[in-house]
């Protein structure tokens, strides 16, 4: 059994893919042509925006909106504890300062503590829609109008993910995602992200800050970065948005199927999407303080699994110095417990049951169980 099946999702898309490759050999262009402006007005139109900015990755994406939006030295910008390291390597490198604030059970940034953390200094508010799950985006919206801040949407995990009948990524100012293999609409041998906004002019000096800070050929009227969404990932990313909502609905299945199969289970707890949400499952993730022991039985059944963070943010190596007497317990506790389950698309029903036999096992061999909950 494979955690991502990308041999699979090859040979059911041989064809396609070829043709993808052919078309932008055949053009003779490979950076900035048409196959880039094809894949950005109809990402656009599959998430109802006006614009969408192809770029180099998705780090790129979170660099560049802070860059759009002067966010620099000296400046603050709330965030996450719970993410890729990405979300906050973007902070970091426009100089400013990551203020982390602590999750809530399901591993979303806890909304009701963000205030909390805002200063003189706070310039936007950076969340994640964490696993491809709507985080509480109306409440941060709201503190961001009383507070006169930005809000910078992390969507790298959400392609297709909607939070009462709207794309996640198009509720702040920026929307940024990436499109590395492993998303729900993800490239082929390389990496490759995007920047969504109905602003006009940010989108305007967002294509400047991809491509040298140039408003034209050699003459660049801003300081820029090389971060360009290549031809051949974009004829790629196009192929795959035509089915990108099959897939999601696939996936949808398959998370149901687990629910249905493991929610009796005391020892674990099954991460839930907002109510109103329609999430694109880009990880199935369950808790359970004996995360260390249901990995190794599914392992021993041939089952893979992956930890879906292992180390909070804050206590990365190279911030602990930083931010040596910041706690932030749930996070701290989530990252001990979380194990993310097989949920790519092409899972058959013999191996869905092989994860739930597998995990009912684990449970039948528990013989205590403490179920005090830290939230």
């Amino acid at each position: 059994m494979q955690f991502i099946d990308f041999k699979a999702d090859a040979k059911l898309h041989h064809d396609d893919y070829l043709k993808a490759y052919e078309r932008v050999l055949s053009s003779g262009w490979y950076i900035l042509g048409s196959e880039v402006e094809s894949f950005e007005r109809e990402f656009a139109e599959y998430l109802g925006v006006k614009h969408v900015i192809g770029v180099g990755n998705g780090l790129d994406a979170l660099h560049i909106s802070l860059m759009a939006l002067g966010i620099g030295v000296g400046d603050e910008v709330i965030t996450t504890p719970l993410s890729a390291v990405a979300t906050t390597l973007a902070i970091i490198s426009v100089g400013a300062k990551p203020i982390f604030v602590d999750i809530n059970r399901d591993g979303q940034i806890d909304a009701t503590q963000i205030e909390a953390k805002i200063t003189p200094s706070t310039k936007a508010i950076l969340p994640v829609h964490l696993y491809g799950n709507a985080c509480d985006i109306t409440s941060i919206l709201q503190i961001a109008k009383k507070h006169n801040l930005q809000v910078i949407e992390d969507a790298a995990q959400a392609h297709g993910s909607s939070y009462n009948g709207q794309q996640l990524g198009t509720f702040g100012k920026l929307g940024c995602f990436s499109f590395y293999p492993t998303k729900n609409l993800g490239t082929i041998g390389g990496d490759a992200g995007a920047v969504v906004t109905n602003d006009g002019d940010l989108a305007l000096i967002l294509r400047q800050l991809r491509n040298y800070g140039e408003a034209s050929k050699y003459n660049s009227v801003r300081f820029g970065v090389n971060s360009r969404l290549d031809e051949f990932h974009a004829a790629i990313l196009r192929a795959k948005l035509t089915w990108l909502e099959n897939s999601n609905s696939r996936k949808r299945a398959i998370a149901q199927y687990y629910y249905n199969h493991l929610s009796d289970i005391p020892e674990l707890q099954l991460i839930s999407p907002l109510p109103n949400s329609i999430p694109n499952i880009h990880q199935f993730v369950v808790t359970t303080p004996r995360r260390s022991e249901l990995q190794k039985q599914l392992l021993t059944a041939g089952i893979p699994s992956l930890i879906h963070y292992p180390v909070p943010i804050h206590k990365q190596l190279f911030l602990v110095d930083q931010y040596p007497k910041l706690s932030l317990p749930n996070a701290e506790h989530f990252c001990k417990t979380t194990l993310s389950l097989p949920s790519h698309e092409f899972l058959t029903s013999d191996e869905l049951n092989q994860v739930i036999t597998a995990i009912h096992s684990f449970k039948n061999m528990s013989t205590t169980f403490d179920n005090k909950r830290l939230y």
